[in-house]
């Protein structure tokens, strides 16, 4: 059980819904409710199936399927989640008009690369090295549908704030989101070093 509670702790905290609400302000702007809630309901059960498909698969997804060593995922994706530091820092929340749309087009854009990303897989892949596959599918669906639950909830009280002090809460966004870039890009920074480090450490 201490497993369980431990592999599902680690997938909620590298998710961080606090985090992604951040990234997804366009869309908290752009729907209503009840569409939100569907799209990342959608967007969540689109993770749940590659996570547990990487927790049940675990290395041979990337040695044998892919052909492809697990390093070469970090530095893509640390290049992936960079460019979006880089481009919130500069342009704000309209870096992610990327978002914007039909609702039945965003459930995967926010999945991958928000969602879905090398530290998520890492830990589902760790998941099922860890527990047995039940189990490790188990504690992946509770990480995503919690996160999923954190962001429906403070799409809730995001709209709820809103409409007593709409420029405030935008300010306040638009501040959060440049700060919180500075983090995503040192955090995409340090996967690209700890990609090149796995990678380099494979070919001596």
């Amino acid at each position: 059980m201490m497993e369980f509670i431990r592999a599902a702790t680690l997938l909620f905290m590298l998710l961080n819904p606090f985090l992604l609400v951040v990234y997804l302000i366009d869309v908290f702007d752009k729907l209503p409710r009840s569409t939100f809630r569907r799209v990342v309901v959608r967007a969540g059960l689109i993770s749940i199936c590659v996570f547990s498909l990487a927790a049940v698969l675990g290395d041979v997804l990337f040695r044998d399927l892919l052909q492809a060593e697990f390093a070469s995922f970090q530095l893509f994706g640390g290049v992936v989640f960079l460019v979006i530091g880089l481009r919130f820092v500069f342009e704000g929340n309209s870096a992610i008009k990327g978002l914007r749309g039909e609702s039945k087009h965003i459930a995967g854009s926010i999945a991958m690369p928000l969602m879905i990303g090398p530290g998520t897989i890492s830990a589902s892949i760790l998941a099922g090295k860890r527990l047995n596959q039940i189990w490790a599918v188990l504690a992946i669906a509770t990480a995503v549908l919690a996160s999923v639950g954190v962001m429906i909830l403070l799409k809730y009280l995001h709209d709820y704030v809103r409409t007593r002090n709409a420029e405030l809460v935008q300010r306040y966004m638009d501040i959060a989101g440049r700060v919180t870039a500075l983090v995503v890009g040192t955090f995409a920074v340090e996967m690209i070093m700890r990609g090149l480090t796995t990678w380099m450490a494979s070919v001596r």
